[in-house]
C-alpha cells in the first residue's frame, strides 16, 4: 500500500466522541423541569449516551434512555388522571400503582433499554446507597421513587429500598461510571427555603416525618453529584413543592427547567468540545 492509500485510510477514520452522560435528580413533581431542559438539548442537537437519576430523575431518566422524547413525555404526563393519583400521596402507601402506570412505557429489563442506564435507591436496613443497573425497569424506578413516609419501601433483590435521594440525589458519579466522559447534572432542589423561614407548624410536620422515616440523609448525598458533574443544572423552583402537581405549576416548572438549560448552552457546548479534544488526543 502507498503513502496516499495510507493517509487516505487514515482520514476516513471515524474520529471518536467523548461518551455525554446526564444525571437526573431527585425532587417530585418538579421533574417537569427535567422535560423542560430535555426540551432545550433536543433543539440544540445534543443528545446523550449514558443516563442516571434518583427518584423522578431516574423516571424520567429511564424514559429517555428508552427513546421519548420531551414532548412524549410530556403526553405521559398529561394522560394521568392527577385527581386519582394524589389520592395515593398517604402515609405508607404501596407504589404497586405506579408499577402498574409505568410499566406499558417501560416494559422489560434496564439491560433492553436502548441506552445504557442506572437508577440510584437507598437500603433501608444499611441506609447505604443501591445501583440499580439490572433487572425489571419499572420496579427499579419505584424503589429509586419511594419516598418515606409517603411510600413505603420495595424490595428488589432481598432488600427493602427507598429513594436514592437520601445517598446519591444526583447520581453524576454513576454517570463516570459507566463511562461517560462530560457529565451534565440537573439539581431539582438548587433552591429551598431555609428552616429558619419556616413557620412552626411545618417545621413540627418536618420533624415528625423526619421521625417517622427509616432512612437518613447521608452528608455528601448532594455534593458527591456536584463533584463528578461538569455542568449543573439549577432552575429556580424555590416557591413550588414536591407534592404541587398543579397544572399551573407543572407548567412553569417545566418553562424554568428549559429556560436554565439554555442559559447554560454554550457552556455546554464549549465543555463537550474541550471533551471531545480530550478524547480524540488519547485516541491518537
Amino acid at each position: 500500500m502507498g503513502l496516499f492509500s495510507r493517509l487516505k485510510n487514515i482520514f476516513r477514520r471515524e474520529k471518536p466522541n467523548p461518551v455525554l452522560g446526564l444525571a437526573l435528580g431527585s425532587g417530585g413533581a418538579k421533574g417537569m423541569a427535567h422535560l423542560g431542559a430535555l426540551k432545550a438539548f433536543e433543539e440544540e442537537g445534543i443528545s446523550f449516551d449514558v443516563i442516571t437519576g434518583a427518584s423522578i430523575g431516574s423516571i424520567v431518566g429511564a424514559l429517555y434512555a428508552k427513546g421519548y422524547t420531551s414532548s412524549d413525555m410530556i403526553g405521559i404526563v398529561e394522560s394521568l388522571n392527577r385527581r386519582e393519583f394524589s389520592k395515593n400521596f398517604r402515609p405508607f402507601a404501596d407504589l404497586g400503582f405506579a408499577e402498574q402506570l409505568l410499566e406499558p412505557y417501560l416494559e422489560g429489563d434496564i439491560e433492553q433499554l436502548p441506552k445504557p442506564f442506572a437508577a440510584w435507591a437507598t437500603d433501608g436496613h444499611t441506609n447505604e446507597g443501591v445501583l440499580l443497573n439490572t433487572g425489571k425497569t419499572a420496579r427499579a424506578l419505584i424503589a429509586s421513587a419511594a419516598i418515606p413516609p409517603f411510600f413505603r419501601g420495595v424490595e428488589v433483590g432481598g432488600r427493602l429500598l427507598y429513594d436514592g435521594a437520601f445517598s446519591n440525589s444526583i447520581p453524576a458519579d454513576v454517570c463516570r461510571q459507566l463511562g461517560a466522559d462530560y457529565v451534565v447534572g440537573v439539581d431539582l432542589s438548587a433552591f429551598v427555603r431555609p428552616e429558619e423561614e419556616k413557620g412552626r407548624l411545618t417545621r413540627l410536620i418536618g420533624s415528625a416525618i423526619t421521625a417517622l422515616t427509616p432512612v437518613r440523609y447521608l452528608d455528601d448525598c448532594k455534593s458527591r453529584g456536584y463533584d463528578a458533574s461538569d455542568v449543573m443544572l439549577r432552575p429556580d423552583l424555590y416557591e413550588y413543592a414536591a407534592t404541587d402537581v398543579s397544572r399551573p405549576a407543572m407548567e412553569a416548572m417545566f418553562e424554568r427547567g428549559y429556560r436554565e438549560a439554555k442559559a447554560r448552552i454554550e457552556e455546554i457546548k464549549q465543555g463537550i468540545e474541550e471533551a471531545t479534544r480530550r478524547v480524540r488526543s488519547k485516541k491518537r
